[in-house]
């Protein structure tokens, strides 16, 4: 896991031949509980340091398309996971929490819907600095 540019965010990577492009995933650090953002698989070391850092309380997936590997690191972590209200009814895994557009999964964790992306409701993840 890679720092960014605030303190309590990090994130790991993992590029896509056929695509051609590196995909993400962000984990949020948090003192309530942490949470990860579109979670690709974790090396050794990336599940040691996310375990050093407190582990998940929340797994939020952005769209079906971005399942990856939620259900093995929930099962790690114990994290729940929230997804698009958009897609419950098609939703390929059993989640917690369905989220809309404006709504906070927590204080400081708003999501925005995008339309006409790949998936109906696609949620952007927007952390911010709760004052």
């Amino acid at each position: 896991m890679k720092s960014l540019h605030r303190p309590d965010l990090y994130t790991w990577s993992s590029f896509d031949t056929e695509r051609n492009v590196d995909f993400n995933s962000v984990a949020w650090i948090r003192p309530e509980g942490n949470i990860l953002i579109d979670p690709l698989p974790l090396s050794n070391h990336d599940r040691d340091r996310l375990n050093s850092l407190g582990g998940a309380a929340w797994i939020v997936i952005t769209n079906s398309d971005h399942i990856r590997a939620t259900k093995d690191i929930a099962q790690l972590t114990g994290a729940k996971i929230a997804a698009p209200a958009a897609e419950k009814e098609t939703f390929p895994i059993p989640c917690q929490r369905w989220l809309s557009d404006g709504e906070e999964l927590v204080p400081g964790l708003k999501v925005l819907e995008l339309h006409g992306s790949k998936t109906p409701g696609e949620l952007a993840a927007l952390p911010y600095l709760v004052c």
